[in-house]
């Protein structure tokens, strides 16, 4: 079975609606980059899949976050 999203919504220059917002930019991690996690806490980059994952050790476990790192924060 294949999965469907919606078809992009095209927006005209004359409708009276405001167009829906750009998506925010992927953050890009580097390797030992210092970040931060809501659930997970502080933690340092020791893996990069780039545009896919990355992999956070942080300290008492190593967990692999993928994009678009929803909840992962350059320090």
């Amino acid at each position: 079975m294949k999965s469907s999203k919606p078809p992009h919504r095209r927006h005209l220059p004359t409708s009276p609606f405001k167009p829906p917002p750009a998506a925010p930019p992927v953050e890009e991690f580097e390797l030992q980059d210092q970040v931060t996690h809501d659930k997970y806490g502080l933690g340092r980059v020791v893996e990069v899949e780039p545009g896919r994952a990355v992999l956070v050790d942080f300290g008492t476990r190593k967990v692999r976050i993928l994009a678009p790192f929803a909840k992962l924060f350059k320090l």
